[in-house]
């Protein structure tokens, strides 16, 4: 009888033995899961559910890869193949996951040569779906190193580009442009601001009215119809 219950002991012992065993292997292998360094998620926030979701497609060969190991000039190879982008920041969350925050940028103008082909402002060509009636042509050859400058010389400027009906690139690297009010500025290679300003003046001004050209190419003269 007594070796009986001795026996049963013995097996009540080695039950709480495994049960400890079997709790101290599940937390551990928890606690594995839980600071582990690959990567298990990441997150795209900022742009239209297509784009978004051709981006995160791109960026699986990151699942599973040790975070610490990821490079910023890695994930900014993909990121930069989407002109739609206009600025981003990636965040490392550790232990294992990426976040990717996108600024698109705004479309300021379409090609006359395709309504579906935009330029954003950073300078770049977008093919987007989504039609802007509003926007002002864009003709000529593009150049994007041009168009930046000019932007930025529009922006100084009293204009804006919703001021627009068009604007024209040539390859003399000189621009005019046709507002709204069907008066077209013919503007000089250089000096762009200025021309730009004295444009505004002379179309805000009682004693131009009715005039549908303003000539600014050559230099310190002013041709007005």
């Amino acid at each position: 009888m007594l070796q009986l219950i001795d026996k049963k002991n013995t097996i009540v012992i080695y039950l709480i033995f495994l049960l400890i065993l079997s709790t101290t292997s599940n937390k551990a292998l928890l606690n594995k899961k839980e600071f582990s360094t690959k990567i298990d998620q990441i997150d795209v926030v900022g742009l239209s559910k297509d784009t978004k979701l051709k981006i995160l497609k791109k960026l699986d060969i990151f699942f599973y890869e040790n975070i610490f190991f990821i490079g910023k000039e890695e994930i900014d190879k993909i990121i930069s193949e989407y002109n739609i982008i206009e600025e981003y920041n990636i965040k490392k969350i550790y232990p294992s996951k990426l976040n990717i925050e996108i600024k698109p940028t705004k479309f300021i103008a379409k090609m006359s040569t395709n309504n579906k082909l935009f330029v954003g402002a950073n300078g770049k060509i977008i093919k987007s779906e989504i039609y802007k009636n509003s926007l002002p042509y864009m003709f000529g050859k593009f150049d994007s190193k041009k168009f930046l400058e000019f932007k930025k010389n529009v922006e100084d400027s009293s204009f804006n580009f919703s001021d627009f009906r068009s604007i024209s690139f040539f390859p003399s690297n000189r621009w005019d442009i046709l507002t709204n009010d069907d008066i077209l500025i013919k503007l000089p290679e250089k000096n762009l601001l200025n021309s730009l300003d004295l444009a505004y003046k002379i179309i805000a001004s009682d004693q131009f009215k009715g005039k549908e050209r303003i000539d600014l190419r050559v230099v310190n003269n002013l041709i007005i119809k």
